[in-house]
């Protein structure tokens, strides 16, 4: 299965890269992907990953094809064939 991920903000710095396609595994998970990312990009645990390599760092989040945002409670869902998701940080602030 394929899918694309778009970086942004302190994950496309450390990736050096906007945006990856990912072939994967059939019921890869979110979980899964942050794994991976961990292990290609070291650098970003510790700002976009936690240390403990398979969960994302607050306020980083996943959001799935433009229209919902993955939970920490939803890591273990997975994507679909083709599916766009996005690695970005929400922060609020006036």
């Amino acid at each position: 299965m394929r899918v694309h991920l778009e970086l942004f903000g302190l994950s496309r710095i450390a990736a050096g890269t906007k945006e990856l396609l990912l072939e994967l595994e059939e019921g890869t998970t979110f979980r899964d992907i942050v794994r991976l990312l961990s292990v290609k990009y070291p650098d970003m645990i510790g700002n976009v990953i936690n240390p403990d390599g398979e969960t994302l760092h607050p306020p980083n989040t996943f959001n799935l094809n433009a229209k919902r945002m993955i939970r920490p409670n939803q890591m273990d869902e997975f994507p679909s064939d083709g599916d766009r998701i996005v690695l970005m940080s929400i922060s609020a602030g006036g």
